[in-house]
């Protein structure tokens, strides 16, 4: 019996996006294409079997500790940046801003996504999503080199709108104007959740 369930939930890419370095830089460079591989996609500070845990997992794992990468991308939709510029009081989020690696447009409330969803682009690429991003202040001082005085507004904007993280789970490329089908774990929800 299959584990995971094809919805009829379909999106499009329509921005990818690449952070060189994320010691010098959070924003992200626009790509047209990229090449999704195991370890993420090539020339992305993201990238990697592994990584050194975070803030996000101090809970689990002393910080600085190597673990599984499953941060490979950050994905945002279209439809959640339109609602935090919205509250920022802003005409449009650059999803530069914040890193994105991806922003699709089609799925409904994205942020929400079950972990363990998959992405299945055109190409049968497929990312697995992890868990949702929360939003920090790291984006704002680059908001602020674009819109002076909004920085400080994002993260409360952002709140259960900041999307997810995914890793590769099937290589292949994917491009802006892909199509994609959104296919979900086939799983009541936990009795005990919230606990």
């Amino acid at each position: 019996m299959p584990a995971l369930r094809p919805t009829d939930f379909t999106g499009q890419v329509v921005f990818l996006g690449g952070v060189k370095d994320r010691e010098a830089r959070l924003a992200s460079d626009a790509k047209t294409t990229i090449k999704a591989r195991f370890n993420g996609f090539s020339g992305e500070s993201h990238a990697g079997l592994t990584r050194p845990s975070d803030n996000r997992v101090t809970s689990q794992h002393p910080l600085g500790t190597e673990i599984r990468n499953t941060r490979q991308f950050s994905i945002v939709s279209d439809e959640e940046l339109a609602l935090i510029a919205a509250d920022m009081g802003l005409e449009r989020f650059d999803p530069r801003w914040v890193g994105a690696s991806m922003v699709i447009r089609g799925i409904p409330d994205f942020t929400y996504v079950p972990p363990s969803s998959r992405l299945q682009f055109t190409s049968g690429a497929t990312l697995v999503v992890d868990l949702e991003n929360r939003p920090c202040n790291l984006p704002a001082p680059e908001i602020e080199k674009d819109a002076k005085g909004f920085g400080a507004k994002f993260k409360p904007a952002a709140k259960r709108r900041r999307g997810v993280t995914a890793w590769v789970e099937r290589e292949g490329p994917i491009s802006v104007g892909d199509s994609l089908r959104l296919h979900v774990p086939d799983q009541p929800p936990w009795a005990h959740f919230p606990f």
